[in-house]
């Protein structure tokens, strides 16, 4: 038998019920016909305490290295290991796709199939801000060229693929000197994909017209913290944040992605930390994505149809109305991985 096709992957660990996400991953690679090789590095709050820049130099040296990365979640002390990885690794554009998933009770009846590209960097993140006096604090909102760009490049190619349009939205009426910029580049952008539709709205019309008929939405492209709180609100949508999976990515000077991070969009919940309960489907949607994005398109589609499959069936852990452990609930993914 020849041997199997071996991935390579930096797998970062981080705190709470990361060892168990991470735990649930490695037992649904397992279950794939290539070889996932894991290559850990600590990124523990107890390791990041005792020498942060080692902790993070390690963690770019694995991330360089193999060219994707897979993150658990990590708690924010002194800095956000998420901020401080986006600027070492020069992520410009976060990719968090959120779709409808039959077997989830949601407050919302509409079918929500969604791909929410942000900006990385820039918008009202960038600058902490400053007080000046007792009674007033100013700081400066960024939107940069470069970004902007590669964000509106990595959409409008989605798009295609999927054979959809591109909505860009940002409030271009009231911040016209940034977010008018921000839209600016994405028109320019859209001259090159002349047959992928694109429409900018104003983000409050948006948010008000997503809930009415989430349905008319497939590719939306926007700057940083409309992408924040658009993402979370989808995901509130579709019935849980632990449904949330991202893809970070940075790029070279052709436009190719260069480095890539995955990783699920919850936190490390202390208080179910050890106790086997935590839901891993956001952490086996980004192994899923990161699969997709290393060229086994196929293994991807499997595992995130195994997910998506046996939730549907009620094979759920607790917070989504079911009764299956961590563990249970990936062996559930395995067997349907099994079936073929």
């Amino acid at each position: 038998m020849p041997d199997r096709e071996t991935l390579h992957i930096a797998e970062l660990h981080g705190d709470g019920i990361a060892n168990e996400l991470s735990a649930s991953v490695h037992q649904v690679a397992a279950a794939l016909p290539i070889h996932v090789q894991f290559h850990p590095v600590d990124l523990t709050l107890e390791t990041r305490r005792k020498d942060a820049n080692a902790s993070y130099d390690a963690a770019m040296a694995s991330f360089r290295e193999h060219r994707v990365a897979l993150k658990y979640p990590t708690v924010t002390e002194k800095e956000s290991p998420n901020k401080v990885l986006r600027e070492r690794a020069n992520f410009s554009v976060i990719h968090r796709p959120v779709a409808s998933l039959p077997g989830v009770r949601t407050r919302h009846d509409g079918k929500v199939d969604l791909h929410i590209i942000r900006i990385a960097v820039g918008g009202t993140y960038e600058d902490a801000g400053r007080r000046i006096g007792d009674d007033v604090a100013v700081s400066i909102r960024v939107i940069e060229r470069r970004p902007s760009r590669e964000a509106a490049l990595y959409a409008f190619r989605l798009a295609r693929r999927l054979s959809c349009g591109v909505v860009s939205s940002s409030k271009y009426t009231i911040q016209r000197a940034t977010d008018g910029l921000f839209e600016d580049i994405v028109r320019g952008v859209a001259r090159d994909f002349a047959d992928v539709p694109h429409q900018s709205e104003l983000f409050d019309s948006l948010l008000y017209k997503l809930l009415l008929k989430p349905e008319a939405y497939r590719v939306i492209v926007t700057p940083n913290e409309y992408g924040d709180f658009l993402s979370d609100m989808a995901c509130g949508m579709v019935g849980s944040l632990g449904l949330g999976a991202s893809a970070n990515y940075s790029f070279d000077e052709r436009g190719d992605v260069a480095l890539a991070m995955f990783d699920p969009a919850g936190g490390t919940a202390p208080d179910i930390a050890g106790r086997g309960v935590c839901n891993p489907s956001a952490a086996l949607l980004a192994f899923a994505m990161l699969l997709t994005h290393s060229g086994f398109r196929g293994l991807g589609a499997m595992v995130d149809d195994a997910v998506r499959g046996a939730i549907a069936a009620g094979e759920s852990t607790r917070d989504l109305g079911g009764t299956l452990t961590t563990v249970e609930f990936s062996t559930a993914v395995c067997r349907r991985l099994a079936r073929g």
